[in-house]
């Protein structure tokens, strides 16, 4: 945890985040990006929070998502990233990038057949006094 991060940094680093990976799918695909705006804050623990947010990547009808997954995955793993995959509810393939500290990016099909979604959460940060968790951020 770094002790001076602030939620508006975590936010922003993890946005950028989205964005490095979103920008590994191939360009073939012809995508579009929806990265929200707002996310949400959650509790690492007694006295933490971490920033959530997600973008979701429409990538022309037809195309197999899977793949994708995996070169996402691969070039992660190529860094040497921590990641770990697994398959959804829905049998679909996803990876989660662990980059430390609370940070991580889950890659996935995402509600539709042609979406591709990043789940996203920042480094654990210290909320100041006085600042209510809740609501958007």
């Amino acid at each position: 945890m770094n002790a001076e991060l602030t939620w508006q940094q975590a936010k922003a680093h993890t946005q950028a985040m989205e964005l490095e990976i979103a920008a590994l799918i191939p360009k073939n695909a012809d995508y579009s990006i929806d990265q929200k705006k707002k996310g949400m804050l959650l509790s690492c623990n007694s006295t933490q929070h971490k920033w959530k947010g997600s973008t979701t990547i429409t990538v022309v009808g037809g195309t197999n998502i899977e793949p994708i997954v995996k070169d996402i995955e691969a070039h992660y793993r190529a860094k040497g990233t921590k990641v770990s995959a697994d398959r959804n509810v829905d049998e679909d393939y996803r990876i989660q990038i662990d980059l430390g500290g609370g940070e991580n990016y889950i890659v996935a099909e995402g509600l539709a057949p042609n979406e591709i979604r990043i789940a996203s959460g920042s480094e654990c940060f210290i909320l100041p006094e006085g600042i209510y968790p809740g609501g958007d951020f």
